[in-house]
């Protein structure tokens, strides 16, 4: 059996944006054997090998990557950067020396010219030589992080928004159009720091998801006393204490106390859930007025919050189709500005006798506009934004190829049993019989059941617990496999079971055979209970819908989905008494998981977009041919966790429909983003052929698209 290998992971210093790992695709993807090898996480400057590649050389892989102008180096994970001042505040250093030394060589200009409006329209050699200085500086410092990824890209033919700048920013300087030209390399580097601002606005909404890690455990040691460990050193099985108001630093389950935890990080539920002993806790989430005592069940590395940061962070690299769209159109879109550019300078003097210096200069101001940098950036940081806002309300989104499907569902396919309903049995209603009271059949039937595990027994013994009722002591319990059980209760036999142990026992008289058909084709499991003469009552038990379920249904109906179908293993009359209550539109039941993998493949042929909701290990084949899989990710197995492309953190349903909205929004911002993009180049062109567009109003305008494309995309993290 071959052993799978592990991806190469390196930190690639210099990639700030997309453009940067379109270069890196095109230049690294040759070495592994294809671009599609390659996965990029721009929050973190990471790049993936993946194991299927089959060209993994690391040493032939960092020097790809040194062709580019970038560095790459072993990933050593997310810690701090080690990175020296330069490394973390050169661009921003060099960006306001540039607009400090434009200022200043404007005011100079200005005061040597005679006035600001000598200085706006003074040419060529009427800038004078002090001023000249002075706007060569704020040149330099502008394109300092610029012009030696313009050189990577001419030397290589693989022109960029770097070299359209650098082009424009030149021929700027060869017409004497100085102000213009330091105007444009300022405003360029700007826009290059601003991308840089509100990528790390989205790493820190993720990174917001690593500081709910509690950085100490106090232990319990064997002899009582306590100890403060790394989280990190805590093996599971270990005791802790979390005191009120600290966060629980891993995951577990109560042993000792009771308290409300604020379970918002990691579910996204909005109220403090009540938490006594044998109930699991979370690590982030945040304890209450109680002190706790809890067993670690798994280590620091494997709670549920790590989990989500790991899949949050992959999630980068799972690019949405909006994002390869803009991609593959970048790819064709700069080369064809370049041609226009060379045509624009060419024909009109060439053929038409026009004036070279004003058609260069309308050159040059096309190469401006038709920089693709607010196009790039706006889709991936919408992208970004959206998925850790899923995650702060309790949705992970395993990645932005999966952001976009919940807004194009038309169908969607639920399991029933943990999904629909809680996934337990809980008595609905108590039926006294011959003379019995409610209270007596419960206390006799709860002694009988107060020894067991099953699930039905456990639900018995709750649900008389609940109403104040304690069981009586019972001798000489026997446990009827697959039937019933039998105890001595004030010296007298009872016996309690199924449907069939009755009938074997022959006190199946006809009015009790009629009322257990009627609870049975309501979807009810029937316990029943008597003594040696007579039935003394029926307990009828069921799996509880969710109380959200009906309303989800509803909300997803009035958000588009056309259809809404249950499936369930269970039989047809349960199925169809939970389907009436929840109202969904078809019922599929006594599937087996191939059944349910056929009947989500003819949904989705019948709708184009069918999604699928479940939570066991059943479900894991039909949420991977779904067009979205969705599990439930606080009780749900972890193959149908691993399977889907979603988890709801908190087995909340109301967060179905609030994902489905969420997935429009994105998808309307991005739409957005991308049109205003393009409008404002198709503007410019026009205005730049009729000869009313200016170098420093082109950047001005392209910078000021890209402010509006990152601001409308960091809206989506905004809670709702």
């Amino acid at each position: 059996m071959r052993v799978r290998e592990a991806p190469l992971e390196f930190k690639i210093h210099g990639m700030d944006c997309a453009e940067e790992v379109s270069v890196l695709k095109r230049e690294v993807g040759p070495v592994v054997g294809g671009e599609e090898h390659l996965a990029f996480d721009i929050l973190n400057g990471k790049m993936t090998v993946l194991p299927e590649a089959p060209h993994r050389d690391a040493n032939a892989i960092v020097a790809a990557v040194a062709r580019t102008g970038m560095r790459a180096e072993a990933w050593r994970g997310p810690e701090p950067s080690a990175d020296g001042f330069w490394k973390r505040r050169g661009r921003t250093v060099m960006t306001a020396a540039s607009g400090i030394l434009l200022s200043a060589a404007f005011a100079l200009h200005a005061w040597l010219a005679g006035g600001v409006v000598a200085a706006l329209v003074a040419e060529g050699g009427g800038v004078p030589v002090p001023a000249r200085i002075l706007y060569g500086l704020a040149i330099v410092a502008g394109g300092w992080f610029i012009v030696p990824k313009a050189w990577i890209a001419a030397r290589r033919l693989r022109p960029d928004m770097n070299l359209l700048m650098t082009i424009a920013v030149a021929g700027a300087v060869g017409m004497g159009e100085w102000f213009e030209a330091a105007t444009v390399a300022f405003l360029f580097a700007l826009s290059l720091l601003l991308e840089s601002w509100s990528v790390a606005r989205a790493r820190r909404a993720v990174e917001a998801l690593m500081d709910l890690a509690a950085p100490v455990v106090r232990v319990r040691n064997e002899d009582g006393s306590e100890e403060e460990v790394a989280p990190e050193t805590v093996p599971p099985g270990t005791r802790f204490i979390v005191r009120p108001g600290e966060k629980i630093p891993l995951d577990g389950r109560i042993v000792s106390g009771a308290s409300e935890v604020n379970q918002a990080p990691i579910t996204g539920e909005s109220q403090p859930v009540a938490k006594e002993p044998g109930e699991e806790v979370f690590a982030g989430t945040i304890n209450g007025s109680g002190v706790l005592e809890v067993v670690s069940s798994r280590p620091a590395g494997d709670t549920t919050l790590a989990h989500i940061i790991r899949l949050v962070e992959e999630a980068q690299s799972r690019r949405a189709p909006a994002e390869q769209w803009v991609e593959r159109f970048a790819r064709v879109y700069t080369p064809a500005i370049i041609g226009l550019a060379v045509a624009v300078l060419i024909v009109p003097p060439g053929l038409f006798g026009a004036p070279w210096e004003d058609w260069i200069y309308r050159a040059l101001v096309l190469l401006v506009i038709g920089c693709p940098c607010a196009l790039v950036i706006s889709t991936p940081v919408s992208i970004v934004a959206a998925l850790a806002a899923a995650a702060r309300n309790g949705v992970l989104v395993k990645g932005g190829l999966y952001m976009e499907e919940p807004a194009k569902l038309r169908a969607l396919a639920l399991d029933k049993t943990g999904t629909l309903t809680e996934g337990r049995p809980a008595v609905v209603e108590v039926i006294p019989l011959n003379g019995h009271t409610e209270a007596e059949v419960l206390e006799r039937a709860a002694a009988l059941e107060a020894r067991s595990e099953h699930p039905l027994a456990r639900a018995i013994v709750e649900y008389a617990g609940r109403r104040g009722i304690a069981p009586r002591p019972a001798v000489d319990l026997q446990a009827i496999p697959g039937k019933g059980a039998t105890a001595r209760l004030d010296g007298r036999i009872f016996w309690l079971g199924s449907h069939r142990y009755l009938h074997e026992r022959n006190q199946e008289v006809p009015g009790i055979h009629e009322r257990l058909e009627e609870l049975s084709g309501a979807g009810r499991t029937v316990v029943i209970f008597g003594n040696d003469t007579h039935v003394c009552g029926m307990i009828a038990l069921a799996d509880t819908v969710r109380r959200e379920a009906r309303p989800a249904v509803e909300s997803l109906r009035r958000l588009g989905v056309r259809h809404v179908a249950m499936l369930t293993g269970d039989n047809e009359p349960t199925a169809r008494a939970i389907a009436r209550e929840i109202g969904v539109d078809e019922v599929y039941a006594e599937l087996l998981p191939a059944d349910k993998v056929q009947t989500v493949e003819k949904l989705v042929e019948k709708y184009g977009h069918c999604g699928m909701v479940g939570d066991g290990i059943n479900d894991a084949p039909a949420m991977g041919r779904a067009s979205v899989g969705i599990a439930m990710g606080a009780a749900g197995s972890d193959a149908a966790i691993e399977a889907a492309d979603i988890a709801l953190m908190s087995d909340d349903l109301s967060k179905l429909p609030w994902l489905v909205a969420h997935s429009r929004r994105t998808l309307f911002i991005i739409r957005q983003n991308i049109a205003l993009s393009i409008a404002i180049k198709v503007l410019f062109v026009v205005l730049t052929f009729a000869g009313h567009a200016s170098l420093w109003a082109a950047i001005a305008a392209d910078m000021g698209v890209s402010l509006l494309v990152i601001s409308n995309a960091l809206r989506l993290l905004r809670r709702d």
